[in-house]
C-alpha cells in the first residue's frame, strides 16, 4: 500500500511539473478570460492535460509495473532459462527488435502481463502460479498472447486513445458546462456563474469520464482477442485454448494490484451493465472464438 501511495504521489508531481513547463513553453494562455472561453486555449490546454500524463505513465510502466509486482528478472543462464529461451524464441518469431525483459512475479494465481513503451523496452512476466500449474505448451501459449501484445504494439496504442478520450472528457465538460452556466444570466450582465460552472464541469467530467471509461475497455477487450489469436498463431491453436481453459477454471483475485489488472492475461469476467467496463472479455467467449478460427 505504501509503494502505491508513494508512486501515486511521485507520477503525479512529475505530470504536474511537466504540464506546466510545457505550458509554460508554449505561452498557452489561461482559457477563461473576461470575455468567456478562449477555445483555442481550452483545446491545447486539455489536449496536454490529457496526454502528457498518460505518457509519463507509459513511459514508467516497465518500472512501475516491476516495484508493484515485485518482478524479478531472470538471466538467459539462470534457474528459469528455458523460460527465457522460450519469450526469446517467440519474440524472434514475432519480429521483434529485440528480447523483452522477462521476469517472475510471487503469487499462487496463474496470471501474465506484457508492459513497456516501446517493442524495445518491453516487460513479460509470469506469475509463479503460473509456472508451477500450466505444462510447458499452455505457458508457451500464454508467453505468445503476451509477445502479440508487445508485437501489435498495444501499450502505446491503449495510452494514445486514453490521452484522447482525457482530453475529449476535459473539452467537453468544460464547454458544456460554462454554456449552462450562462443560461438565464440575460443581456443585462452577460455575466457568468462562475460558482455553478465549476460544479457543473466536475459533474460533466464524471460523466464523461465514465462514457470514455466504456470506449477504453471496448478497445482493451478487442486488444485482447488479437493477442489470443497472436497466441495460437506463434504455437498452436490448441495450445491457446488449453491454456485459456486452465485459466478460466482458476480463480482471478482482482484487488491486491488493481492498478495491474488491465495487463494481466485473465480477469474474472463482469455481467449485465458492467460488462461495459471490463478489459477482457469472458474466457469462454476467447475460447469460442479461437475456435472458429481456421
Amino acid at each position: 500500500m505504501f509503494k502505491r501511495v508513494v508512486l501515486f504521489i511521485v507520477i503525479n508531481c512529475l505530470v504536474v511539473l511537466t504540464i506546466s513547463v510545457i505550458l509554460s513553453a508554449l505561452n498557452i494562455k489561461p482559457y477563461l478570460t473576461s470575455y468567456g472561453l478562449d477555445y483555442s486555449s481550452l483545446m491545447l490546454f486539455c489536449l496536454i492535460w490529457g496526454m502528457v500524463g498518460a505518457l509519463i505513465s507509459l513511459s514508467l510502466s516497465r518500472k512501475m509495473a516491476k516495484w508493484l509486482m515485485g518482478v524479478q528478472l531472470i538471466e538467459p543462464q539462470g534457474h528459469h532459462a528455458k523460460l527465457y529461451q522460450m519469450v526469446e524464441h517467440l519474440a524472434r518469431d514475432a519480429g521483434l527488435p529485440s528480447v523483452p525483459e522477462v521476469g517472475i512475479f510471487s503469487s499462487p494465481e496463474m496470471n501474465a502481463f506484457a508492459t513497456g513503451p516501446t517493442k524495445r523496452r518491453s516487460l513479460v512476466a509470469v506469475s509463479s502460479g503460473l509456472l508451477n500449474q500450466m505444462n510447458e505448451k499452455e505457458l508457451e501459449a500464454v508467453l505468445g498472447h503476451e509477445i502479440s501484445h508487445i508485437a501489435n504494439g498495444d501499450m502505446v496504442t491503449m495510452t494514445l486513445i486514453q490521452g484522447i478520450v482525457n482530453a475529449f472528457v476535459m473539452f467537453l465538460a468544460r464547454v458544456i458546462a460554462f454554456a449552462l452556466s450562462s443560461l438565464g444570466r440575460g443581456e443585462r450582465n452577460g455575466r457568468t456563474s462562475w460558482g455553478s460552472y465549476y460544479i457543473l464541469t466536475f459533474v460533466f467530467e464524471i460523466l464523461f469520464m465514465i462514457l470514455g471509461s466504456m470506449l477504453v475497455a471496448l478497445f482493451s477487450r478487442y486488444r485482447e482477442f488479437r493477442a489470443d489469436r497472436g497466441g495460437a498463431e506463434l504455437t498452436r491453436k490448441e495450445h491457446m485454448i488449453a491454456a485459456l481453459e486452465k485459466l478460466g477454471t482458476a480463480r482471478v483475485a482482482t484487488k491486491k494490484h488493481a492498478s495491474m489488472n488491465a495487463l494481466m492475461i485473465a480477469m474474472p469476467s463482469k455481467k449485465g451493465f458492467f460488462r461495459l467496463f471490463a478489459t477482457h472479455p469472458p474466457i469462454e467467449e476467447r475460447i469460442a472464438r479461437l475456435k472458429e478460427l481456421p
